[in-house]
């Protein structure tokens, strides 16, 4: 097994607080999330608390999608953090981090996801920081364009 360690950043102009409530609701993630729109017909779960510390979130959808869950493990002002646990296509629990952070012009949040790299996933190495890398800038960039257009 070896250790990944992905992460992307870009800096919105807005308040943390307003990224921050996009973040720790599950229910906004179709707004912004890369994934929502791999399958049109995705099932989607809520549970647990409605957002932030021990909100819940599972998805089943086609291939491409997969299936899998999240739980929000922690919340504060500087991020949050997700425990992401995949099904399907393959087997793997990974950490996720939100870390939002007060700059010039507005907020830096950097995406960030870690774990272990087993079975085929192991042979991947770089080109999976490269495939799941593009997610997370799509996904910031998405994230940016409705915390400025709400903000």
């Amino acid at each position: 097994m070896a250790e990944f360690d992905i992460e992307r950043q870009t800096v919105i102009a807005a308040d943390p607080t307003r990224i921050l409530a996009l973040i720790d609701d599950f229910h906004q993630w179709k707004k912004w999330s890369p994934w929502e729109e791999l399958d049109p017909n995705l099932e989607r779960v809520y549970s647990g608390a409605d957002r932030g510390l021990g909100a819940k979130y599972s998805w089943k959808g086609n291939r491409k999608a997969g299936q899998g869950s999240m739980e929000i493990t922690s919340v504060s002002h500087r991020g949050v953090g997700v425990r992401l646990a995949f099904e399907k296509p393959y087997k793997a629990t990974n950490q996720a981090t939100f870390e939002l952070r007060p700059v010039a012009g507005g907020t830096e949040v950097t995406w960030r996801m870690t774990g272990q790299r087993t079975g085929i996933m192991t042979m991947l190495g770089k080109l999976m920081d490269k495939l799941v890398g593009r997610d997370f800038e799509k996904g910031l960039a998405k994230l940016r364009a409705e915390a400025e257009a709400e903000g």
